[in-house]
C-alpha cells in the first residue's frame, strides 16, 4: 500500500484580523504621523487666532523660516553621506560679516558682495572637506572645530565689532558705504508679494529634492550614508563625494548668510548663533516624514514649517519665548521617538 505525501509547503498563519488592523494602524502613524500634526498644530492656531490665518502672517512665517530652512538643507546633504554639519550658524553669520564688511567699509556694490558671501561660505566647506576627508577627522568633531575657528575668525575681521553705515573706523573716519537697496530686496523685498526669500528657499528645496532623489549624485550620497565601504568597493569615490556634500552645505549656509544680513541691515557679530540649533532640528524632524528614517529634502522642508507654525502661533497666543523653546524641543523629541522607535517595531 502506497501512501500519497502533500508537497504543499506550510504557509504562514495568517495574522488575526485585530493584530493585522494594528499593524496597519501603527505604519500609518510612523508614516503620516508627523504630517498630521503639523496640520493639526496649523488648524489649532488658524480657527483660535483670526490673525493667524492672514495671508501676512501665513508669508511672514515662511520668511522668518527661510534661513533655517535653507540652513537645514545643507545638514541634510551632509546626512545623507552619514555626516552632520554643525558649522552651517557659523558660516551664515560669515555670511553677514563678509557682506558688511564689503558694502560698508570697502564701499563696493550689492553683487559683489553676494560673490564674496557665496565664495566665503564654499571656501568653508572646503575646510570642512580638508578636515574630514583628508585628515580623517570625524565629521561632527571637525565642523565643531571649523564653527568656533569661523566664529573667532568672524570677530577678528570686525575688530569685535557690529559693521553699520556710518560708523566710525578704527582711523577715525567715517564708514564709506552702506547696504545697497538691491541687496536689501533679498529679504525685504517681493515678487508678485511672495517675499523673495521665500522664493529662494522653495527654488532651493526643489532643486535640492532633484539633486538627492533624481541624479545620479544623489543616490551616490545615500549609498555612501548606508554603507561607505561598499561604496568604496564598488568603485565610487567616496572622499569626493564626501567633499562635495560640505561644499554644497557650506555654500547653502552662505545664502542663508545673505538672507540674514538683508534681514537686520548690518553686519550683527552675533548673527547666525541661534541658526545652528533650528537648522538641525529641522533636518532632524525631517526624517521622521512619510516614515523613511532617513534624511530627505521635503522633510526638512515640512520641518522648518513646523517651527515655524508653532513659534507664530505661540507668539500670537501671547506665550513668553521661552516655552517656545520648550515646545520645540518636545516637538524634536516627537520626531525622533517617529524616526528611531517606532519604526523598528514597524512591520511591514
Amino acid at each position: 500500500m502506497t501512501t500519497t505525501q502533500s508537497t504543499e509547503v506550510p504557509t504562514k498563519a495568517a495574522l488575526p484580523p485585530a493584530t493585522s488592523t494594528a499593524v496597519r494602524v501603527q505604519n500609518a502613524v510612523i508614516k503620516y504621523g508627523f504630517i498630521f500634526v503639523t496640520v493639526a498644530l496649523f488648524l489649532y492656531f488658524a480657527l483660535s487666532e483670526g490673525s493667524f490665518r492672514e495671508s501676512a502672517t501665513l508669508l511672514d512665517t515662511l520668511r522668518y523660516v527661510s534661513v533655517a530652512a535653507i540652513l537645514g538643507l545643507g545638514v541634510t546633504l551632509t546626512m545623507a553621506v552619514g555626516g552632520m554639519d554643525m558649522s552651517v550658524g557659523a558660516v551664515a553669520g560669515l555670511g553677514v560679516s563678509v557682506a558688511a564688511q564689503t558694502m560698508v567699509v570697502f564701499n563696493q556694490v550689492g553683487t559683489v558682495a553676494i560673490i564674496a558671501v557665496l565664495a566665503a561660505g564654499a571656501l568653508a566647506g572646503l575646510l570642512n572637506a580638508l578636515l574630514i576627508v583628508v585628515l580623517k577627522i570625524p565629521d561632527m568633531l571637525a565642523t565643531l572645530g571649523t564653527m568656533f575657528v569661523i566664529q573667532g575668525s568672524k570677530l577678528i575681521l570686525v575688530d569685535g565689532q557690529s559693521i553699520t553705515p556710518g560708523m566710525t573706523m578704527d582711523d577715525g573716519s567715517t564708514a564709506p558705504g552702506r547696504f545697497t537697496a538691491g541687496f536689501l530686496k533679498i529679504d525685504r523685498g517681493t515678487v508678485l508679494g511672495i517675499p523673495i526669500s521665500v522664493l529662494v528657499f522653495g527654488g532651493l528645496t526643489i532643486a535640492a529634492w532633484v539633486f538627492l532623489a533624481r541624479t545620479r549624485w544623489g543616490r551616490v550620497l545615500y549609498a555612501i550614508g548606508a554603507n561607505p565601504e561598499a561604496s568604496r568597493l564598488a568603485g565610487i569615490r567616496v572622499g569626493a563625494y564626501r567633499a562635495l556634500a560640505y561644499v554644497l552645505s557650506g555654500v547653502l549656509a552662505s545664502i542663508g548668510g545673505l538672507i540674514l544680513a538683508s534681514r537686520i541691515g548690518q553686519g550683527d557679530v552675533s548673527a547666525g548663533t541661534s541658526q545652528l540649533l533650528e537648522a538641525v532640528a529641522v533636518a532632524l524632524v525631517g526624517t521622521s516624514v512619510l516614515g523613511r528614517g532617513r534624511p530627505n529634502v521635503w522633510g526638512t522642508a515640512l520641518g522648518a514649517v513646523l517651527i515655524g507654525i508653532i513659534t507664530t502661533g505661540l507668539t500670537i497666543k501671547g506665550l513668553p519665548y521661552y516655552t517656545q523653546d520648550v515646545v520645540e524641543g518636545a516637538v524634536l523629541i516627537l520626531a525622533l521617538v517617529f524616526s528611531f522607535t517606532l519604526s523598528k517595531r514597524r512591520t511591514a
